[in-house]
C-alpha cells in the first residue's frame, strides 16, 4: 500500500457540487437539504447558505442505521439526527462527504424515511471514490476519482475543510 499522502481542492470540489446542484435547486427552490454525519453536514451546511434555501437544514446521524457494528463497534459520538421541516411529498439533497461502497447511503435512506416520505431523494456527494459494493449513483458530485481499495479519502473540519487521501 501506498503510505504518501495527497491533498485535493476542497473548494473547487466545492464549487463543481455546487455547479451541477444549482438546477434541481432552481427547479425546486422548497427543497430540503440533509447532510450526513460529519463531512456531509459540513458541505451541506455550505451548499445550503450559498443556495440561499428556506427549509431548515437537516443533518442525519446514521450510527445506529450502519450494517458494520460487529466490525467497527458503536461510534462514540452517536447522537441525534435533525430534521425540522416536513420532508414528506418534497425533494430531499441528501449530502455526504464521500461515496464509496454505498452503505453509508443506504443507512442514511432508512434513517431519513424514519422522518416521512420525500417524493424524491437526490444525491449530492463531495468525491466519489468508485468501487461500490451497493447500487447508488450520485445526482451531483464535486470530485470523481478512482483509487485502489487500501487507501482513503478524508474530510477533516469543519474549518478549514480539508480533504486528504492516504
Amino acid at each position: 500500500m501506498n503510505n504518501t499522502s495527497q491533498c485535493f481542492d476542497v473548494d473547487a470540489a466545492l464549487a463543481a457540487l455546487e455547479a451541477q446542484l444549482a438546477p434541481l435547486v432552481a427547479a425546486d427552490p422548497d427543497a430540503v437539504m440533509v447532510g450526513v454525519e460529519t463531512g456531509g453536514a459540513w458541505i451541506a451546511e455550505r451548499l445550503h447558505a450559498r443556495f440561499g434555501l428556506t427549509a431548515p437544514l437537516g443533518t442525519l446521524n446514521i450510527s445506529f442505521y450502519r450494517d458494520d457494528f460487529s466490525t467497527i463497534g458503536l461510534h462514540p459520538s452517536v447522537g441525534p439526527s435533525r430534521i425540522e421541516a416536513d420532508i414528506d411529498g418534497r425533494t430531499v439533497i441528501l449530502v455526504d462527504d464521500v461515496l464509496y461502497t454505498g452503505r453509508t447511503v443506504r443507512a442514511a435512506l432508512n434513517e431519513l424515511f424514519d422522518y416521512g416520505r420525500p417524493a424524491a431523494v437526490k444525491l449530492a456527494v463531495l468525491v466519489d471514490r468508485g468501487a461500490r459494493e451497493l447500487p447508488f449513483a450520485a445526482d451531483a458530485t464535486g470530485l470523481q476519482i478512482d483509487i485502489e481499495r487500501g487507501r482513503q479519502i478524508k474530510l477533516t473540519g469543519p474549518e478549514p475543510l480539508r480533504l486528504e487521501m492516504r
